[in-house]
């Protein structure tokens, strides 16, 4: 057991308060990770405003990254003192597993929301009583974290941690959407609705194979200006003529469009942004959505629903890093830090759009 510190969330939509915590040593299966930076995610922020009050108080964070302090005597994959990347969790038996496609594990709810391990018990505890952890497998809004050592990927040490803290999901997301669910012929035409972290790892991935045009949209202007920066022939604000102008910009649709806001009415709006036989990839969390089914069918739409990029972790991620020593995945553009102790001041900063992904870093 260690005393650590957590940003713990008390009520549904509370502020993140840091206090301190215990921390259980690993299990035989589990890694101890000392944080080094945890990226804040759109989803850290959507759960903690809909977390269920019976798994209150609770820890949230699931972009973490840091250095390997101690590991369960069954581990074989990392050793104290390596750098490594944090991932959702997966149990690794399962037929989705098994053929590499882990982010729709069998029991992907238990592992990565039901505020603990599987079998119900916590890594952290508050004044005696336990602390509700795991999201994600993780919990990284906190200077420790004891992970599964399925969710642990090793990262080259001279990998900047807040480079290699949104590879946990915000980049393997939004790349992953694109590289391994969509996967564009050089030449085609690709749409990013929303460029935050998901949008714009979707949009450098996309520019890395050779999308042409690859297209933003984007409400802030100073996104939009980023997009361009990063590689998009356009990146336009959302509003009336937007359909219009993208089947202009395009040639009469795109052959991809990848929806990141989750907003039911820019979901439905991105069907008529696509040629026939275009396909629509779904990756923002939201609410229902109705579609005009002679819409889609008449035009041959293909809609994905992709969770985590469609990644194996342990294979993709070390991909995007590869894509980033190559200077074709610069995250860094997208990166603001803060000192863990400010996360609210980078809650903020997200809610506002000053910074794009707002990366806490810990001493």
């Amino acid at each position: 057991m260690r005393r650590v510190r957590a940003a713990v969330t008390e009520a549904p939509g509370a502020p993140f308060t840091v206090r301190d915590a215990d921390l259980e040593d690993p299990r035989p299966c589990e890694v101890l990770v000392r944080m080094t930076a945890a990226g804040i995610c759109h989803t850290d922020l959507r759960m903690r405003d809909t977390w269920p009050r019976q798994l209150l108080p609770m820890v949230f964070g699931h972009e973490g990254a840091g250095r390997v302090e101690a590991v369960g005597a069954e581990v074989t994959g990392v050793v104290p003192g390596d750098h490594v990347c944090l991932t959702f969790a997966s149990c690794g038996a399962c037929e989705q597993c098994a053929a590499g496609h882990p982010a729709y594990c069998h029991a992907a709810r238990t592992l990565n929301l039901s505020g603990g391990r599987a079998d119900g018990t916590s890594t952290l505890s508050l004044d005696g009583r336990p602390l509700h952890a795991g999201f994600f497998g993780q919990s990284s809004f906190a200077t420790h974290a004891v992970v599964h050592e399925r969710g642990v990927v090793k990262v080259p040490r001279g990998l900047p941690a807040a480079v290699a803290a949104p590879l946990g999901c915000s980049g393997q997301t939004g790349a992953g959407t694109v590289l391994n669910r969509l996967r564009p012929e050089p030449g085609s035409s690709l749409v990013v609705l929303g460029a935050g972290g998901v949008g714009l790892s979707a949009l450098m991935a996309a520019v890395a194979v050779g999308c042409d045009p690859v297209v933003a949209v984007d409400p802030v202007a100073a996104r939009r200006a980023l997009a361009t920066e990063l590689g998009a022939k356009a990146a336009l604000a959302p509003g009336d003529g937007l359909v219009a102008a993208l089947r202009d910009l395009t040639g009469g649709g795109a052959h991809h469009v990848v929806e990141t806001t989750g907003r039911p009415e820019t979901v439905r709006r991105a069907v008529g942004m696509l040629r026939p036989r275009g396909e629509l990839a779904l990756v923002g969390l939201g609410g229902e959505v109705t579609f005009d089914a002679m819409g889609l069918l008449a035009k041959g739409i293909r809609v994905h629903g992709v969770i985590e990029g469609d990644s194996d972790p342990g294979r993709f991620i070390r991909e995007l890093i590869g894509l980033h020593g190559r200077g074709l995945l610069p995250l860094d553009r997208l990166v603001t830090t803060f000192p863990f102790e400010d996360i609210g001041a980078a809650v903020a900063a997200m809610g506002d759009g000053s910074v794009v992904k707002p990366v806490l870093t810990f001493a």
